[in-house]
Parts: C-alpha cells; structure tokens; sequence
C-alpha cells in the first residue's frame, strides 16, 4: 500500500485539534505555509508538527518524511489539469482544437491560481529542483505529460497556422506561460478572470492564431470550463 493512503490513529495531540481537515490535511497545510515562506531545507518535520499541534512522531502516522508531504503538495500543482486532459480531448471537436488548447490554459490557470499558499512557487527553491528522491521523480514526470499535452494541442494549432517551431519546445513555452500565475501571486497580484483570459490568450498567440479565433476560442473554451469546474470549487472563471 502507497504510503499517501496510509490512514492510521495517531498519538494524543499536544493541543486540541482546532484545525479544518484531517489531521493529515492540517499537516500539508501547515507544510505549504512553511516551506512557501522558510524554504524546505530550512523547515524540520517537528516545526510542522507544532504548527498542527501534534507530536512529531504522530507526524510519521500521515507520511513518511519531508520528501513525501513535499511530493503531495506538488501533486496538488498538476493533478487536478492532468486528470482532466482526455476528458478536454473528448469534449472538444478536433477541428476546434484552438479551443481545446485554451480550455487547458484555463483548468491549468485555475488549478495554479487556487492552490493554497501558491506552492507552484516551490518548483523554483534549488534544494527542491536539485532533488532525487523517487517521489520527486513522480511529480516530474507528471509534469512532462502536462507538458506533452500541451506540445500535442498547441503543435496542432500552429501547423494551422503555419507556424513551425518543434512540439517540444513548444510545449514549454506554453506551460511556461501559464505557470507564470505563479509569480504573479508571489508579486501578490489577483489572478481573476481577466488575468486568466490574457494568459490563455497568449498561449493561443504563441501558436499562430489571429485575433479573430483567439476571441472565438476563449469564448467556447469558458464556457466548457463550467462543465470542467466542480461546483464545490470556487473558480477564477466564475463571477464573485
């Protein structure tokens, strides 16, 4: 069994439990909030531990180590677009691929712009991007299918447009433009629907598309993100 679905009782807690979540929650809370404002090399398993209130061996009842909950809070930064990638693919006609190549921007810039404490931002830290460790490993990996998804959209559009450039690269800069999100909240900027509109916008431009059908594009694409988007979940596309 995975060690992220290990669910077992931990020891009394050091405080009443006044947190929102399971405790295994309140611990990837407390860790993001740690480890986005000290740095992860700089942030112990026992500092988190207090900051839940929880003994730092009850800490181990949740996930092995740092490198675990650093890997869950990174999971947190694709899962939600990856899981949604054929489901876009299939909803999306293949002459409207413009439109699915916006309609991923937008779940990807949603995805970025609401995770707690803007985590993305620890793709940047040297002692995370230096890191080994198999489950570290995994999150890379999931972030290149991301990446290729984008490559396979987007060099479908620029072959329409006549532009060439190679699906790798492309793929790169795209999701590079969109993980700008990321240091627009470090700068402590909204990431509101405008700014969600601009950024997929230019995903459509580094392609090729005129104005035309990146303003046609995002039109279909926002309104097939509100079958994408749970309700549960407030979105940056969504009024309010």
């Amino acid at each position: 069994m995975s060690s992220f679905s290990r669910v077992r009782p931990g020891r009394p807690r050091l405080v009443p439990d006044i947190g929102v979540g399971t405790p295994r929650e309140q611990v990837l809370e407390a860790a993001a909030r740690l480890f986005t404002s000290k740095g992860f090399a700089a942030t112990s398993t026992r500092e988190i531990a207090e900051a839940v209130g929880i003994r730092q061996a009850s800490l181990y009842y949740h996930f092995a180590g740092k490198d675990e909950i650093l890997a869950a809070l990174l999971a947190t930064t694709v899962r939600p677009t990856q899981v949604v990638v054929e489901e876009i693919v299939a909803l999306v006609p293949p002459e409207r691929v413009e439109t699915a190549l916006c309609l991923l921007a937008l779940v990807d810039i949603d995805t970025l712009a609401r995770v707690p404490h803007n985590v993305g931002v620890l793709y940047q830290l040297p002692d995370v991007v230096s890191a080994t460790n198999l489950d570290y490993a995994s999150f890379r990996q999931a972030h290149s299918e991301l990446t290729e998804a984008y490559a396979n959209l987007g060099s479908r559009v620029a072959e329409r447009y006549g532009v060439s450039t190679s699906p790798p690269a492309l793929g790169s800069m795209l999701i590079q433009q969109v993980e700008g999100v990321i240091t627009l909240r470090t700068d402590g900027k909204a990431v509101d629907s405008d700014r969600a509109t601009e950024i997929a916008a230019g995903c459509l431009r580094l392609c090729g598309c005129d104005r035309a059908e990146v303003d046609e594009s995002i039109r279909r694409a926002k309104a097939l993100h509100e079958q994408l988007t749970p309700r549960t979940t407030q979105s940056v596309m969504s009024p309010g």
